[in-house]
């Protein structure tokens, strides 16, 4: 399997996935969000004092989990994350990168939105399985 097919995969399962970090306490912690897809990296859009921001700053590596369907087909990936909370790229993410408004959560726009941070996951490995594994289990490494 490669790249290309791990993103195929997870686009057809479902516009979320759930990110799993783990803060300074060593607890984990899981959250969705909406990713895009820019070349070989994830991105997705987070406040800078969320759970999720605070845990990467302690441990930068994360999975990710897109839904399992009805079929039990399912897509995890792996990498380290880095949070950017620049202006150049905020408005260079701002749009045409993802498949939603940005503004209709943080109305501000890349200028007006301090608060926002995006996340960039580099993924180092992945798992494509088809009827939760029955059928097929293809997996891809960086």
């Amino acid at each position: 399997m490669d790249v290309e097919r791990v993103k195929c995969e997870a686009a057809r399962l479902s516009p979320w996935t759930h990110v799993a970090t783990v803060g300074a306490d060593g607890n984990p912690d899981v959250s969705p969000v909406h990713p895009a897809w820019e070349g070989d990296t994830i991105w997705f859009m987070a406040y800078g004092s969320s759970v999720k921001v605070r845990n990467i700053a302690h441990h930068p590596n994360v999975a990710m989990h897109w839904q399992v369907t009805e079929a039990g087909d399912g897509v995890e990936v792996w990498g380290p994350a880095e949070v950017f909370t620049d202006l150049d790229t905020k408005r260079r993410l701002w749009n045409g990168v993802f498949s939603y408004d940005l503004n209709l959560f943080a109305p501000g726009g890349p200028e007006g939105s301090p608060e926002v941070a995006f996340v960039a996951v580099r993924p180092e490995r992945a798992l494509y399985l088809v009827n939760y594994g029955i059928d097929g289990r293809y997996t891809w490494s960086a």
